[in-house]
């Protein structure tokens, strides 16, 4: 006998030397009552099922079946006929116990979600969970909203600190489970009533315009927009470096600068700035949704994941 945590004494099962596949053939044996038909009903040779038995009469103690007096079938002893109940209800809480299915009710369950983004991707999707969450999910569903350090997610994801990644494919580590939420592609915004009008933009325009830029990394005043520019002998000319997208629209909005952002982030701010298709080819990237392998089946994280590629 044992307590835990001083709930009180329980019971410590000894289940050594004990086959669960005898207790399985043990219950079909009582059902038959006959060693060939339970062979049958297992798949398993009448000599198998003979030697089971044997096991079993040694490990209960008892003859368990018996030859039936007309020579045909067995009859089961007193001890066997008081394990037929309590043994097939145990099987069969077994059996739910191995096929159930864990489940996920974000209206009943509690869970907190620790969800790691850049400003982008909390900006564009991580908004719009918080905003819609009251229609998703009940009181018990909570979020946290934190940084991405690509130097540490793995870690993180790792040790639980973090439940999914939302970032661009450079973000996702190799030995996380990731899935595409979107393809993004970027655009050159400018405040409402901008001097330069609101026509196609061309090169000449673009490069010759005051930029912002942001560098995700911190202090950079060159980014791969610049890389695009420098293939084509063009240059631009970047007047502030700032490390988050959501500093931009203000900054854009009380000045005549421009700066090229997603176009998903822009369309947050149509109300006050005003989108433009580059006059030069440039990559965009797509944003995935990382998590750890453990959590592949993870009914709450399935329900997370669902619900921000839905939101996208």
């Amino acid at each position: 006998m044992k307590s835990i945590n001083g709930i009180g004494p329980i019971n410590v099962i000894d289940l050594r030397g004990i086959d669960l596949n005898l207790l399985v053939s043990l219950d079909a044996l009582l059902e038959e009552c006959n060693v060939t038909k339970a062979a049958a009903r297992l798949h398993l040779t009448q000599p198998a099922v003979s030697t089971q038995l044997a096991r079993l009469r040694k490990v209960f103690d008892d003859p368990l079946l018996i030859p039936a007096d007309s020579g045909r079938g067995m009859t089961p002893s007193a001890r066997a006929l008081g394990l037929i109940a309590p043994l097939h209800a145990a099987l069969s809480d077994l059996q739910t116990v191995v096929r159930q299915r864990p489940a996920f009710d974000p209206w009943q369950d509690n869970r907190r979600f620790v969800i790691a983004a850049n400003d982008n991707a909390t900006a564009v999707l991580g908004l719009r969970l918080m905003e819609q969450l009251p229609q998703l999910a009940g009181d018990g569903v909570r979020l946290a909203f934190v940084s991405a350090d690509q130097r540490q997610v793995a870690q993180q994801l790792e040790r639980s600190e973090i439940d999914l990644l939302l970032g661009s494919e450079r973000m996702v580590p190799a030995v996380m489970k990731a899935r595409k939420i979107y393809d993004e592609h970027f655009v050159m915004a400018q405040r409402k009533g901008h001097p330069r009008g609101i026509g196609a933009l061309d090169l000449d325009q673009y490069c010759g315009l005051k930029h912002v830029l942001v560098s995700t990394s911190g202090g950079s005043f060159h980014g791969f927009m610049d890389e695009h520019l420098e293939l084509l002998g063009r240059q631009r000319e970047v007047m502030l470096s700032v490390q988050n997208f959501t500093l931009v629209p203000d900054l854009l909005c009380n000045s005549d600068y421009v700066a090229t952002l997603p176009s998903r982030f822009l369309q947050r701010h149509r109300d006050r700035l005003d989108g433009f298709a580059l006059p030069f080819p440039a990559r965009g990237f797509s944003l995935f949704a990382c998590w750890h392998p453990r959590n592949q089946n993870d009914p709450a994280l399935l329900w997370l994941r669902d619900a921000i590629a839905a939101l996208a």
